[in-house]
Formats: structure tokens, sequence, C-alpha cells
């Protein structure tokens, strides 16, 4: 919810051409208790100091909208993540200075598959992007 209310802000009060938040790929396609990488990239002022980062990535379902990760002026605030994730999530910190969000999921559940949307806030602009992850139950021969 908080993260759905700072995008709308977002994108009202920034021209989002000037600031953009790529994916890698569109889409993903695991088996159940696999591990996998999602990745985002987004623009950065490399003229400028490091700013503090807003960045909230959610899965979104027809059931429900579920925080997956979510990192407040360059801090991790765990506590707002879902249990769905909880300690599955990790965020590869070292590439968020070049402008790249990777988070690794490790034992993928079905329930994981679903629409993921990452947000980017910063001083200098904000906008989000999406892909598609696809959990299929493992087959057992």
């Amino acid at each position: 919810m908080i993260c759905s209310i700072l995008l709308l802000i977002s994108l009202t009060s920034c021209v989002c051409g000037t600031f953009v938040v790529n994916v890698t790929q569109t889409s993903y396609q695991a088996e159940e208790n696999e591990n996998i990488t999602l990745e985002w990239t987004f623009t950065t002022k490399t003229d400028r100091p490091p700013v503090p980062l807003f960045i909230c990535c959610q899965l979104l379902t027809d059931r429900t909208d579920s925080v997956m990760y979510l990192l407040r002026e360059g801090v991790e605030v765990p506590e707002s993540q879902d249990e769905q994730f909880a300690g599955r999530v990790q965020c590869d910190k070292d590439v968020l200075r070049e402008g790249r969000i990777r988070l690794h999921v490790s034992r993928l559940r079905t329930e994981d598959s679903g629409l993921y949307l990452c947000e980017v806030l910063t001083n200098y602009g904000g906008n989000y992007n999406e892909c598609r992850l696809i959990v299929t139950g493992r087959l057992t021969q």
C-alpha cells in the first residue's frame, strides 16, 4: 500500500522521460525450490554524489500485493517485507551504485508466480518497471 501511494506521487510529480527504470528480462520461468535473480536497471547521475534511494519491489497478483523488498533512504526495511518472502530475498547492494537492482530469490514457490513491479525514487526522478515470473511445480520421475 505504501509503495502504491508513493508510486502515484512520483508519477504525478516527475517527468518520467528523464528517469528510466528498465527490466533486464520481461519474463522469467523457473521450477519450485529453484533460485532465481530478478534484475532491473535505473538512471544514475554520475556527476552527483550518491543519493538516498527508495526502492520498492512488489508481487502483484489477483488476490493481493506483497512487498518483496523495500529500501528506504538507502536502508533495507525487512519489517515491511511480506511473510511470503521473509528470509528468501537478498539484494546485491554492491551494484546499486551502478544503477542496478539485483534481487536473489531462493526456494521458489508456485505462489511466487505473478507480476513483479519495482519502483525507484531518487531526488532527481522516479519511475518503475515490471516483469513476470512463472514458477511451475517440480516434475518427479
